[in-house]
This record gives C-alpha cells, structure tokens and sequence, in this order.
C-alpha cells in the first residue's frame, strides 16, 4: 500500500507580529501620503470640473500638486474653442512663421514651442535687429528661464513699458505654458512692430484660476480680454486727419502746429513757460500736467509729478498722470499710449494736444 503524497511545502509568509517598528511605520507614511494626493487630486478636479466649467482638457494629476500660495490658470474648454481665439492663434502663428521663414523655423503650437525662450528670442531678434547675448541652447530649466528672463527685458525696453507698470506676462507665466500670458505678449509685440495682421476684435477668454490657500484649492473665474475694439489700435488700424496730413500734406501739417503751439502758450505763458519745440518739449509729461492746470483753473501740486523726470519710467509717470487729469475733466482718454507721447510720436502728441485744443479754445 502506498503512502499518500505528501503536500506541495506551502511558502513560508512573515506574520504581521514579525514586523518590525520601522516597517509598519514606513507603510504608515506611505498610506497616508497616498490618501493626501488622492484627496488633493480630488479636491482639484471638483473644484475645477463644476457643472458649467468644462475644463479645456483633462488635467494630469500633479497639475493639481500647488505649493502654499502657488496658482494656476486654466481656459476652460468652451473658451478655448471660441474661433476667434483659435483665428487668433492661427494669425500670430502665421506671423511668426513669416517673420522666421529664412531660418527655417516653424511653430505649430504657442505653448509647446515658445515657453522654452528660444523662439521669442530668435522673433524679438528679428524684429529689432539686435543679437540678445544669451545662449543658443538651454536645455536645464533654469537656463530656460533665464533665457526667458532676458528676452522679456529686451522685448520691455524695445517696446518702451515702464518696469513699474505690470504686464499681462511673466517669466514663469510663459514657462509655465499659459496661452493667456503667451498670447498678451505676442499680440503687444504685434502691435507695437506694425505686424501686417488684423487682428479679431475683442477675443475674451474665460479662465478658472486655482489657487492654494490654507492646504485647500480656491478658485474663482476670471476674464482675460486679449483684444479689444480697434480704438485701442489708433493708427495702426484707423487713419485719421493727422494720417493724411503727414502723408499728403506736409505743409498744411506746419500751420496745424503752429496753431497748437500758439494755443499752449497762450496758457503756458502765464507762469512764464513756452513752448518752441513741438516734437521734444511735450514728451516727458511736465507741461502736459501743467497745462491741464491751468486749463482747468487749479494749481497741480508739484510733489504729485516729476518735475524734472530723470528716467524712461518718470515720464512714463507723469503723461499718465497728465492723462488722469484729462479724464477728470471729461476728455475721453486720448488712443495715445504714455509710452507713444515719451517715445517722441509726433502723431501722438499731435492727438492729445488737439483733444485739448477742442475743448479749451475758447478759455482765455
């Protein structure tokens, strides 16, 4: 008779009593670390994927891993599909493939090929005519935004943007891929070097920003209007009197300033100032806010303005300031940029000083 087989040895399984201190400790951690990400990816997605906010795309989860204080900004994806942004995108895209044609260069995707920094400087090279001295290449991330940090500075000081004045963009706003900073800063650039574009009138995007705040996700929907009428644009999208004066009337352009400057020292000359220098007197904002003075019958504090600006960004100040003063007294605020009137645009200038003209002609 035969002895039954023997059963197969079962594996020998460590008991739970065999587990050390530092063991149950670590799967303690590991368990409560696992629950936090799944709770904080949770509390992302309902924040964020709310009955009417459908988002632009599913979001990966570690985009919803924010720092104490960090934010995010999503399109939602309505927004997104808007065709005028996509018209938009498909514009600047254009444009910059046009402007970089000769160096072989093609952008399929605003945010996948401009945050690195290496496009916008090989555009802004372009058109400026100045070589930026960074490095070709920059594969590290801080290269990258070191790259980006000098290509944003030289596209500021080309476009003459006060530094005190904040933009629409940042160094770690297009790092980061934001279609909103990317796109404010294509279309400035676009506006401000006569880019053959016209660009669609008032492109809004609606926008769910995320923030942390206290361990938990706030967020709340904003607005990002991108363009707006072509008011803004003054003559880059609409001729005007002075268009055609500087073109086709040169001479007749001479007896408009002559009545201009007539008229400002008619006011100027009764604190014993004049005006001889059309094109450089006006520039730095000084007897801009002066004369809104005395248009308007008070006397302008003079710690409220530079009086003898030293930089780009005092002028910046004090036209603002000039412009502030305009609006205060009902002047609809002049299409002129501060930066244009600093910048020694004559037909800027030739605007503002106008709107006044019309106003105050009749003022002795």
């Amino acid at each position: 008779m035969t002895s039954p087989r023997s059963k197969s040895p079962k594996p020998l399984t460590p008991k739970k009593d065999d587990e050390s201190f530092w063991d149950k400790l670590g799967t303690l951690g590991r368990k409560k670390r696992i629950k936090e990400v799944q709770e904080f990816e949770q509390e992302g997605k309902n924040a964020i994927d709310l009955p009417g906010s459908p988002t632009q795309f599913d979001i990966p989860p570690e985009d919803y891993d924010l720092g104490e204080g960090e934010e995010r900004s999503l399109i939602e994806r309505r927004s997104y599909a808007d065709p005028k942004l996509q018209h938009l995108i498909c514009l600047l895209i254009d444009w910059i493939n046009d402007e970089l044609a000769d160096q072989r260069i093609i952008v399929k995707s605003i945010e996948n090929d401009l945050y690195d920094g290496q496009i916008l400087q090989k555009l802004l090279e372009k058109l400026t005519g100045e070589k930026l001295e960074v490095p070709e290449v920059s594969q590290s991330e801080e290269g990258q935004r070191h790259k980006l940090e000098v290509v944003l500075g030289a596209a500021t000081h080309a476009m003459g943007l006060a530094r005190w004045n904040p933009q629409k963009w940042s160094v770690e706003a297009i790092h980061s891929k934001s279609l909103v900073a990317i796109l404010y800063l294509l279309v400035t650039l676009a506006r401000y070097f006569r880019a053959p574009l016209r660009l669609p009138e008032n492109v809004n995007v609606e926008t769910v920003v995320v923030k942390k705040q206290g361990g938990k996700l706030d967020y709340r929907r904003v607005v990002e209007e991108i363009t707006s009428s072509y008011d803004e644009f003054g003559m880059r999208c609409e001729r005007d009197a002075f268009d055609t004066l500087l073109d086709h009337a040169p001479d007749k352009l001479q007896v408009v300033k002559k009545s201009l400057i007539s008229f400002v020292n008619k006011h100027l000359n009764k604190i014993n100032l004049e005006v001889t220098d059309f094109e450089n007197q006006f520039h730095d904002g000084v007897y801009l806010t002066l004369l809104m003075g005395l248009l308007e019958g008070y006397f302008v504090p003079l710690y409220e303005f530079h009086v003898t600006p030293k930089d780009f960004d005092q002028k910046v100040y004090n036209v603002s300031f000039a412009f502030e003063l305009m609006q205060d007294a009902g002047i609809n605020r002049p299409k002129a940029r501060p930066e244009d009137i600093v910048n020694l645009d004559l037909k800027s200038t030739l605007r503002v000083l106008y709107n006044l003209f019309a106003k105050y002609r009749h003022v002795n």
